[in-house]
């Protein structure tokens, strides 16, 4: 990673190990202020400056996106003296208008988005926000999405009603939905009284 004008980088400031003998370590070796949850995916918490308090920030599929979801809080709550993940957050990414822990999160989570891997597909996610939804989504304009997030592909489907058009006396294919359930990255939020992601601070 590059230094733009001298932003303070997680690279640059090794972490100290912990101090517990028996430790399973989640943490990422260089990304600041996220751990590894459920051995596929990544979840994300910051500490207030003043108050110490946490500010989860969700679940994501990759580190790199829970890596820019904390660079978000970070300038919101730090400014230019936050420790970043990456150097060009401090000029690429949304800066949340206030430090409100739910504006922060929303504004997280938005840009977090602008980073999943096309491989990981694409989801609508629903944010609360003040008065109005948040909707998320990387797909093209050209893609429709049903309640569920996945992508229907219209060709398949004409393809198949006409297979049914041609041959009536054959048995109807399973549903497309049948069976499905929602499968959404971001999980339910932990509780802060329950479990304890880090002791590090800024």
């Amino acid at each position: 990673m590059d230094n733009y004008d001298g932003t303070n980088l997680a690279e640059m400031r090794p972490k100290r190990r912990a101090g517990r003998k028996v430790f399973n370590e989640t943490r990422h070796p260089v990304f600041r202020g996220i751990r590894r949850r459920n051995g596929d995916k990544w979840v994300c918490e910051v500490r207030e400056p003043t108050h110490q308090q946490r500010i989860w920030l969700g679940t994501y599929p990759t580190a790199d996106m829970a890596a820019r979801a904390h660079d978000v809080a970070a300038l919101a709550l730090r400014g230019r003296s936050a420790c970043l993940n990456f150097a060009d957050s401090a000029w690429r990414l949304p800066v949340p208008e206030s430090n409100h822990p739910d504006v922060i999160r929303r504004v997280a989570a938005e840009a977090a988005e602008m980073f999943r891997p096309t491989e990981y597909g694409s989801e609508i996610t629903v944010l609360p926000s003040y008065g109005s939804e948040v909707y998320m989504g990387s797909g093209s304009g050209s893609e429709e999405r049903n309640v569920y997030g996945y992508v229907e592909e219209e060709e398949e489907v004409s393809t198949t009603m006409m297979r049914l058009a041609t041959e009536p006396l054959m048995s109807p294919p399973r549903s497309y939905m049948e069976g499905v359930t929602p499968n959404g990255y971001m999980e339910e939020e932990m509780s802060y009284e329950d479990m304890s992601l880090w002791s590090y601070r800024y």
